[in-house]
């Protein structure tokens, strides 16, 4: 009884071992692009958030509503916008063109 009991632990040691070595694991960062399409896009632009494309919308502002949000909108965490991510995503949004076909409050 004792072999499977150590047994299972040593198992489930391996597997934690297993997880904590991906979450340590660089991710390849997606284009500001890519983010606004995945995530943000999803409600900015599609009459459920304000449009914020064509604002001019300062980064810092950004930063801080993406990571501890605000109203209706959820915080994101770094393990589904990473950092780098999100700095090159708050820039592109100041920077951003105004799109037509978005609509928003």
């Amino acid at each position: 009884m004792k072999q499977v009991l150590i047994l299972g632990a040593g198992l489930a040691l391996a597997g934690t071992a297993q997880a904590a070595q991906k979450l340590g694991e660089v991710q390849p960062q997606r284009s500001p692009e890519q983010v606004y399409s995945a995530v943000c896009g999803y409600c900015h632009g599609q009459n459920v958030g304000p449009v914020i494309r064509g604002r001019g919308l300062p980064p810092e502002a950004t930063e801080f509503i993406v990571r501890h949000g605000q109203n209706a909108m959820p915080a994101f965490r770094p393990t589904e916008i990473s950092p780098g991510e999100l700095k090159a995503l708050a820039q592109w949004v100041e920077k951003s063109a105004a799109d037509p076909k978005e609509k928003g409050q």
